[in-house]
């Protein structure tokens, strides 16, 4: 188990490029299993959760070169379907929450396809019913094993439909996509997930062959193709890590160059940062966070306390609410955090309070932060990481504070965010990796 060892309170300053999204990557390293011809990817972060999900795919037979330091080279030509019942596979499969995605490609190409328990981060309940569903609509049999903990599933052939999704899910949209891509006859989905991720994995599988129609709505037609070919992909910037570096350069009172990165491309995330007070400017093909010592949250235009909530895309993204509720810490003024979607994830505020912030646990999902405007420094401490979010929430608030933090289990942190250490090292933080 790592720890890392942080000294806090040094001002940040230089560039920092973001890593490809973590959340588009899961998905279309899924979707290389679609065709038995190349796939090439470029963007890949080098980030724990993808490097395993690498190593699934290569125990079913993938063909995978590394051709740079951030792209590969998939061929599922020759697939082992033996490796579904190993032990290997189970093992690898609950390890990681994106294993999920490779039964909508295991099922087009192959009409066969195991689930065990998947894994990923501890921050409330997590339903899969979006995936069954949907998968179901397809003419997917769901049988479950409950000595082995694991679903067996099958399908002799699937067949379009028309379905509602229960709720936007962006992992249970990409797999019944990637499932009914190869469907016979004309899939229709409402409600689905729209996120740039799902756009991102539409636009692929069309330059693969596949024929989507609404691609950025809610709403995808799908007309089913008899095979797919391989192609040519780029992953885009990682908005969390975008809004992330946003967020440390405001909490430390740094001044941030986020290299190769639109504003245009992350939605709401600019908009809640400024409403914290945060400045950001766009120069070129970088986003340009300046050192301010103060910034200050607004109000609702009566005068009332603002509120900050996640919602599905086009609103603002859960995986940045640990971020700006971090961030809300040294403002100036008050802010409700309302995290929606699971009831874990603001559980880790204990730890900020041990650290000297101002912050009322309302309920699992709500917590208001009174800020401190810089007036009071936090406090160094020893925490651990209890998930990928959290873990750089708390890694921003040890950065500004005083004295010396320890954050523990940090393997959580390496799940998303590549080399952290490093690249924060090069932007002058004290920040050392131990054992």
């Amino acid at each position: 188990m790592g720890s890392f060892k942080i000294t806090g309170g040094k001002r940040l300053r230089g560039s920092i490029r973001p890593q490809g999204a973590k959340n588009e990557a899961l998905q279309i390293i899924c979707a290389t299993l679609l065709t038995p011809d190349p796939v090439i990817l470029h963007n890949v972060p080098d980030i724990r959760d993808v490097n395993r999900l690498i190593e699934l795919l290569a125990g079913f037979g993938v063909k995978i070169e590394k051709l740079g330091e951030e792209s590969y080279r998939f061929q599922a030509d020759n697939i082992d379907l033996n490796y579904l019942d190993s032990n290997e596979f189970f093992q690898k499969a609950t390890s990681i929450r994106g294993s999920i995605m490779i039964l909508g490609p295991l099922l087009a190409r192959f009409g066969r396809g195991v689930i065990p328990q998947p894994g990923g981060d501890k921050i409330g309940r997590r339903r899969l019913d979006t995936h069954f569903n949907g998968l179901q609509k397809l003419g997917v049999s769901f049988v479950y094993d409950e000595a082995e903990k694991r679903y067996d599933v099958q399908a002799n052939e699937l067949k379009g439909n028309e379905m509602l999704l229960e709720e936007a899910s962006v992992t249970g949209t990409a797999n019944i996509l990637m499932a009914a891509v190869m469907a016979k006859g004309k899939t229709v989905i409402f409600n689905a997930a729209c996120e740039p991720y799902v756009v991102q994995l539409s636009k692929m599988l069309i330059n693969m062959g596949a024929h989507i129609e609404g691609v950025g709505s809610n709403l995808l037609t799908i007309h089913g193709v008899p095979s797919l070919k391989g192609t040519t992909h780029t992953m885009l910037a990682d908005m969390i890590e975008v809004g992330s570096f946003i967020g440390m350069a405001a909490m430390t009172r740094s001044e941030l160059t986020i290299e190769k990165t639109q504003l245009g491309n992350l939605g709401m995330i600019p908009t809640v940062f400024r409403r914290l007070g945060i400045k950001i400017e766009q120069k070129g093909e970088n986003i340009y966070v300046p050192a301010r010592d103060h910034y200050s949250i607004e109000t609702f235009i009566d005068g009332s306390i603002m509120t900050i909530a996640d919602a599905p895309w086009p609103g603002f993204t859960p995986d940045l609410i640990s971020i700006v509720l971090v961030v809300a810490i040294q403002a100036n003024g008050s802010v409700l955090i309302h995290q929606k979607m699971f009831e874990s994830r603001l559980f880790f505020v204990d730890k900020l309070i041990d650290m000297g912030a101002r912050i009322i646990l309302c309920d699992p999902h709500r917590a208001t932060v009174i800020g401190l405007n810089n007036n009071q420094p936090l406090r160094g401490i020893r925490m651990s990481s209890p998930d990928i979010r959290a873990g750089v929430a708390l890694l921003i608030a040890a950065l500004s504070a005083e004295g010396t933090s320890i954050i523990d289990n940090i393997e959580q942190i390496d799940r998303g965010y590549q080399h952290i250490d490093e690249r924060l090292q090069a932007l002058g933080a004290d920040i050392e990796r131990i054992s």
